[in-house]
């Protein structure tokens, strides 16, 4: 099944989710389905009082709502979608609110990847093997950095079909997160290396360097 995608173009939206307990709680909600307050507040070493006032406010703007069943305190909740884009907007309200909600989740990925370094000692050689990180600078052109990232996300969609379809995952299977950008760097102009210096002449007649006098 395809993924289920929202794209966000409002500031207060984007504000609301600028939160890391509310994104922790949107993102347990798409990655474990379902939960009530009180589930979430196990999984997460929250109150249930906390995440339900969070959860609440979340479904103010959109990104969750009440599942089916359940009742009182034992309702749960779900996603409503399983991603959320936003990005460049006319407005720049919107696009101060997606930077901010942008550095907050980048934040969460670096503090992911120093506790799974700092953990790797204690993994199965399999997934020390399995897993890593990739760095690269290529000169490449618009055209050739947007494809690049056009193929990144379709690489980074593999398997989707498991986020929401437990039934899909093999019983090996454990989570793993995938962080990936391509960002300008350096000057908009093509770098043009220094022209070549001549070789200075040898014979007898060569003229000896001068010095400038100085002041």
């Amino acid at each position: 099944m395809p993924l289920q995608e929202r794209r966000v173009t409002d500031a207060a939206a984007l504000k609301a989710l600028a939160h890391p307990l509310r994104i922790s709680l949107f993102e347990a909600l798409v990655l474990r389905g379902p939960m009530t307050a009180s589930q979430l507040g196990r999984f997460l070493d929250e109150s249930p009082s906390n995440c339900s006032w969070h959860l609440r406010k979340l479904a103010q703007h959109g990104f969750v709502r009440e599942a089916p069943g359940g009742s009182g305190r034992n309702r749960p909740w779900q996603a409503v979608s399983e991603g959320l884009t936003w990005g460049e907007e006319d407005d720049p309200a919107v696009n101060a609110a997606g930077d901010a909600l942008t550095d907050l989740m980048l934040e969460r990925e670096l503090q992911r990847l120093r506790a799974a370094r700092a953990a790797r000692a204690q993994e199965p050689k399999e997934w020390r093997d399995a897993t890593g990180l990739n760095q690269s600078a290529l000169w490449m052109t618009a055209e050739e950095a947007a494809d690049l990232l056009r193929r990144m996300r379709e690489l980074f969609l593999t398997y989707v079909e498991r986020v929401s379809d437990p039934d899909a995952r093999p019983p090996d299977a454990r989570l793993v997160h995938l962080v990936g950008w391509a960002v300008p760097s350096g000057p908009s102009e093509p770098f043009e290396p220094a022209a070549s210096p001549a070789p200075h002449e040898t014979g007898d007649d060569a003229a000896a360097p001068q010095e400038e006098p100085q002041c």
